[in-house]
């Protein structure tokens, strides 16, 4: 039972890091759209805050939200993998710094 639990958690954080690269792909698309590329960031935007505040639960979530949402408002800051940067503090540093 503990190993199908363990094996949950190691699926769930490995779909967790699939979506984020996708997320980030797609926050990325606005480049390959001139003059549309920065109205499509107003629509994704919200969406992306959003998306990682339910991806990552808690103050992560919350603070990962905002500052995505931030990110991709502010033209040319499209390029920051904020998604990915958030799996990475979730899953790497965090859990290096509780050992």
């Amino acid at each position: 039972m503990t190993e199908l639990v363990q094996n949950t958690k190691k699926d769930h954080k490995e779909i967790k890091l699939i979506l984020s690269l996708l997320f980030d792909g797609i926050g990325l698309i606005s480049y390959t759209i001139p003059f549309f590329g920065e109205g499509i960031d107003i629509i994704w935007a919200p969406i992306s805050g959003l998306l990682l505040a339910y991806m990552y639960k808690g103050t992560v979530g919350k603070v990962a939200g905002i500052f995505g949402f931030i990110e991709e408002m502010i033209p040319m800051l499209d390029v920051i993998p904020t998604f990915t940067i958030t799996w990475f503090y979730t899953y790497v540093i965090k859990t290096n710094y509780k050992k």
